[in-house]
């Protein structure tokens, strides 16, 4: 049950939980979150993820992004992560969502109805290093064209959601 997704429609109603695993190799809509951090200088604050990651280990991704457990509030569980993965806690506001799939490492296939969170913080932050290799503040600007000249470094997540918002604004 710990490791369990909540399965959604296209609609993100729920219709069951599966093990997170099983659902990566079978590539099953699940419910997601991204969180996207901004500083004061209006920097997103990207994550590599750890090199033991089960898939798109050492890939830089978005600020934090995981999944809600079973019967757990969306935007909770992304301040619950936001807290486990880089230690600290902001505001988030949900600003969109959207449907990907995407095969990643592994031979695993992301398929996520992916919730967007966005917030700011400005003070001195520790990683767990369980979950993160590094972070660094980037301008979004630099950030795409990274992603464009360096395609395998990123998340398939995170560039999907630069296809759809290349400058990150949501309105």
């Amino acid at each position: 049950m710990e490791d369990d997704l909540i399965l959604v429609t296209k609609n993100d109603v729920p219709i069951g939980t599966m093990e997170k695993l099983l659902a990566h190799q079978l590539g099953k809509l699940h419910r997601a979150f991204s969180v996207f951090i901004f500083n004061k200088n209006g920097e997103l604050l990207i994550q590599q993820r750890a090199f033991h990651k089960y898939h798109s280990a050492g890939q830089w991704a978005n600020s934090c992004c995981s999944h809600p457990k079973p019967n757990e509030d969306t935007l909770k569980a992304a301040q619950r992560r936001l807290q486990e993965e880089l230690g600290f806690t902001t505001e988030l506001n949900h600003v969109d969502s959207l449907i990907y799939h995407a095969k990643v490492s592994g031979g695993l296939i992301e398929h996520e109805y992916d919730h967007l969170f966005i917030g700011y913080y400005d003070a001195d932050f520790e990683p767990n290093a369980d979950e993160v290799a590094a972070t660094r503040w980037i301008n979004i600007h630099q950030l795409n064209h990274e992603v464009n000249t360096n395609s395998e470094q990123f998340t398939p997540w995170l560039k999907k959601i630069l296809e759809k918002y290349p400058l990150l604004k949501f309105s």
